[in-house]
């Protein structure tokens, strides 16, 4: 299934290629890192990182912006927010809120792949107010409650 989603490349982003799926399985798309100069990300610390990308998401999606598992595990880069939701009615630069959970800087430069996303479809709760909740086996446990 493919879903049209409007896309606007911003005036730093012009240069980059549109997102694109890997292999005909991904789940998720790379977002490209729009810096104009390197940022080095020092341990410890994080950041905007820009995408150069503004999109028209159609009603009942979001995107998910989700950190991508290699630089997670080679160099502790990991997204501070994540999964980052981009609502549908929202119309400004898909940004990227980047951590260096690693021990060393790591450099983050034009084009890099700095994140994934996911488009997902949203379903909207309507709370139907009880008095009691029904009983369940697991109950209120929770937080390890279940067994290691």
């Amino acid at each position: 299934m493919s879903v049209r989603v409007a896309v606007t490349r911003l005036a730093h982003g012009r240069d980059l290629p549109l997102p694109s799926y890997a292999t005909g399985g991904a789940a998720g798309f790379d977002l490209l890192a729009a810096v104009v100069e390197p940022v080095t990300l020092a341990p410890g610390a994080r950041t905007l990182v820009p995408t150069g990308l503004a999109i028209a998401l159609p009603a009942g999606y979001e995107l998910q912006v989700r950190p991508r598992s290699g630089l997670a595990l080679r160099h502790g880069i990991v997204l501070a927010n994540s999964p980052g939701t981009i609502d549908e009615d929202y119309r400004g630069e898909i940004g990227v809120i980047v951590l260096n959970a690693g021990s060393e800087p790591f450099a983050i430069t034009r084009g890099l792949r700095i994140a994934q996303a996911v488009l997902a479809p949203v379903a909207r709760l309507d709370w139907a107010e009880v008095d009691v909740l029904d009983a369940t086996a697991r109950g209120a446990g929770g937080f390890g409650s279940t067994g290691t």
